[in-house]
């Protein structure tokens, strides 16, 4: 897996086993970028949660592009152990939260420019993540059209079988 765009364009990650994670596609992040940089423009001095980390792909985009700041939680310790050898790798810390997002979430109070959410499809989570999230700009990755309590989609792209929809709901 390539990182698309920005200061690590074209640096080759490491990417778990499959069976333990589904890494979003490079047409789907560079459209997720492309998108988010239409709505908000410049990252600069922003901030990235990725909710389930996965590879860690999307945090590595984020950065790349410019966020100044990017949290990823990954609950499986494989998983996670790649996307500390990902950051490593770049000369990165990363700001890796090992364990149940959904548990941190519910306690935090802490507000993110950009939350991005692509938990195991049919897993039941996005409501619950989406009503704990706290951030002014939520992503979600999904595989079937779907209602968003309390959120206003402002785009939502179908990337054949992926859709991502852009969300805005009232920061608490």
């Amino acid at each position: 897996m390539i990182i698309t765009a920005g200061r690590y364009k074209g640096r080759k990650i490491s990417v778990p086993d499959e069976s333990i994670t589904r890494p979003t596609l490079s047409k789907v992040r560079m459209g997720v970028f492309n998108t988010l940089y239409s709505i908000l423009g410049d990252f600069e001095g922003r901030s990235f949660l990725d909710v389930f980390g996965g590879s860690g792909i999307m945090g590595l985009e984020a950065l790349s592009r410019g966020f100044e700041r990017v949290r990823v939680f990954e609950k499986n310790p494989k998983a996670a152990g790649i996307i500390k050898k990902n950051y490593a790798e770049l000369g990165l810390q990363a700001d890796l939260w090992i364990g149940d997002s959904l548990k941190f979430l519910s306690k935090s109070k802490e507000i993110f420019d950009v939350i991005y959410i692509d938990p195991p499809y049919k897993s039941g989570i996005y409501e619950e993540v989406l009503l704990l999230a706290n951030g002014r700009m939520l992503i979600a990755e999904h595989s079937e059209p779907m209602e968003f309590t309390g959120s206003e989609i402002i785009k939502q792209k179908n990337y054949g079988g992926k859709i991502v929809s852009f969300l805005t709901k009232p920061v608490l």
